[in-house]
């Protein structure tokens, strides 16, 4: 009789252990990993400056601000540009890589291809440039302002609030001026009207969302026979996306490059949207084919404008807010070569290149977890939801640049997640307070042995409060670090 081989139990716990230590060591490394690649990028960016102007006493400033500004742009592209793909990935119209894919490339594409040779110098025309007129005093406010920008809005990742990079950069702005030449020196009617949009911009993206959802319910998934309702209003929904992401483009995509008032690029999205009408209604016909009659296959007809609006969102975001994220930057390089103040500057193509690629770069290495927050974490969303959030984004944006109201893209989309969720609250509400319905709910809730539900929270409140906090204090939060910093840089550096 052959016996058998009791298990070696000190040996099977080493093995474990040793796995263990493995695994955990694994983690270790991928958790330094995106840092250390990020630092990479931060001294690469110094090398290319100092590469183009060479090493000199005056140089320095110049590579030091390369190293800054290429700081500052993996943190635009690990926090901002997850408004853009993010209800994409929430919905499963997107993969997380193909979301990452489709961001870096259309967001690069947008600020190298649109992002404009000319900045203003202050961002928003918030401080006179005459009130810090001398160059030394004026590049240390600049570098302020940079510092103090990219900190924040690495701060509010860590945090996993979605903050507004331009709203970061204005509060380091006026900061460093309020440090360098006083209260007087900002203006103060603009940074009301900022301040106003802090509340217009989610308020009124959130507003367009709830309206788009309520229409699409009450015509298409509501409706008994949903197939009849998708083939009618499906389209025209698609037309309403290709008129406002072709006047949105017009608007603020390209206008680095050409300048297109409100009426010329209304007139081109109409003409986009006739043309995508007739294109999309036999191809929503085909598609609906021999689908079942559910709501299901009335969200799946969205996954692809849904993915086409991400691009284009990014392409926008890349071609409009990059070049307000280099604006410090590319006036400390003229200020430091020139030696004058100006109230506009030519950025360098190295300063975009710098720019655009830190974001792809930060977008890649840090990025998912904005996505991830902002698409999944707040609401829950489908693509039909996500459609919502998209068209309200473009949409807002038209509006307030009718009006002349200086608005942030990333409290526009944020608040339409938001005002989804909370449609999602009222409606489930109503819902349930229709007499029938409430019948039926507690009947079931009878046989099941358990109490009806009143309420349901479906946008988490620790979430709406978090980033709601995050949007006030950004401006004030930014001008003290900037105060601070220039104040020191000032002293030390004179």
């Amino acid at each position: 009789m052959v016996k058998k081989a009791r298990p070696n139990k000190t040996l099977d716990r080493d093995l474990a252990s040793r796995v263990s230590l493995e695994q955990a060591a694994a983690a270790t490394r991928r958790q330094f990993l995106a840092p250390s690649i990020g630092f990479a990028f931060i001294l690469i960016a110094g090398l290319i400056a100092s590469a183009i102007l060479g090493w000199n006493s005056d140089s320095y400033i110049i590579i030091a601000a390369a190293a800054i500004g290429a700081y500052m742009a993996l943190n635009i592209g690990a926090n901002d540009v997850a408004n853009n793909v993010g209800p994409a990935v929430g919905a499963n119209a997107l993969s997380m890589t193909g979301a990452l894919i489709i961001a870096a490339v259309f967001e690069s594409a947008g600020a190298l291809l649109a992002g404009g040779d000319v900045v203003g110098t202050i961002s928003k025309g918030i401080i006179d440039p005459a009130a810090v007129g001398e160059p030394k005093v004026f590049i240390w406010a600049m570098f302020a302002a940079l510092i103090s920008a990219a900190m924040w809005v690495n701060l509010a990742t860590w945090v996993g609030a979605p903050v507004s990079t331009t709203h970061s950069v204005v509060g380091g702005v006026m900061g460093a001026g309020i440090a360098a030449a006083g209260f007087s020196a900002v203006n103060w009617p603009k940074m009301s009207q900022i301040a106003a949009s802090w509340v217009i911009s989610p308020l009124l993206g959130g507003i367009i969302a709830a309206l788009f959802l309520w229409f699409i319910k009450s015509q298409v998934s509501d409706r008994q026979d949903k197939i009849a309702a998708a083939r009618r209003w499906v389209p025209v929904l698609i037309a309403v996306m290709a008129l406002a992401f072709s006047t949105y483009l017009a608007v603020k995509g390209v206008k680095k490059i050409i300048k297109i008032d409100l009426q010329t690029a209304l007139m081109i999205g109409a003409a986009f949207g006739l043309i995508s009408y007739f294109v999309t209604r036999p191809i929503i016909q085909r598609q609906s084919e021999g689908k079942p009659n559910t709501k299901e296959t009335v969200r799946g007809l969205f996954t692809i404008p849904l993915i086409c609006s991400a691009a284009m969102l990014s392409f926008a975001h890349g071609a409009n807010d990059v070049a307000n994220a280099v604006g410090p930057l590319a006036a400390i390089v003229h200020t430091a070569e020139v030696g004058e103040v100006v109230s506009k500057v030519t950025i360098p193509i190295w300063v975009m290149v710098v720019g655009a690629f830190g974001i792809s770069f930060g977008l890649l290495l840090f990025g998912p977890k904005l996505i991830r927050m902002v698409g999944e974490q707040i609401t829950k969303l489908n693509p039909l939801r996500a459609y919502c959030v998209a068209l309200s984004a473009a949409i807002t944006v038209i509006i307030a640049s009718w009006l002349g109201l200086p608005v942030s893209s990333t409290h526009i989309a944020v608040g339409s997640v938001f005002g989804v969720g909370f449609f999602r609250e009222v409606h489930w509400r109503v819902t349930t307070n229709n007499k029938m319905v409430a019948k039926v709910k507690e009947a079931e809730a009878e046989k099941q042995g358990s109490k009806k539900r009143k309420h349901r929270k479906l946008v988490r409140r620790s979430h709406f409060l978090t980033i709601i906090a995050a949007w006030v204090i950004t401006v004030p939060a930014a001008a003290l670090i900037s105060a601070g910093i220039f104040l020191v840089l000032n002293n030390v550096m004179s």
